[in-house]
């Protein structure tokens, strides 16, 4: 019987069945970052979602271990607002949440 929180697999078995589908998400990710340096005008070096995804690229390459590097993504992704709004801010959802005043563009 497993073990609550525990994956059923093994660390070989999960680098079996799962490397190639992440490896391609690493090098997207990669191509993302090389466009975004490349782009034709720099006009977007402070957008809060770029530092979102930085801080995020952060938890994942950092020294943190464990098995919470989701969580910690997830609410550096996440309005951490609790109260309702009395309208929406914005039709579409953009990704993550500006820190300060709400979302930019």
């Amino acid at each position: 019987m497993a073990t609550a929180g525990v994956c059923p697999l093994t660390q070989r078995q999960m680098i079996d069945a799962y490397f190639i589908e992440h490896r391609t998400k690493i090098l997207d990710i990669a191509a993302f970052l090389d466009r975004f340096d490349r782009a034709s005008a720099r006009d977007a070096e402070d957008d809060f979602r770029m530092a979102a995804f930085r801080t995020a690229l952060g938890v994942l390459t950092g020294d943190r271990q464990g098995p919470n590097r989701l969580h910690a993504i997830q609410m550096i992704l996440s309005d951490p607002r609790t109260e309702l709004l009395e309208q929406l801010d914005r039709k579409g959802a953009v990704g993550a949440y500006g820190r300060d005043d709400g979302p930019e563009r």
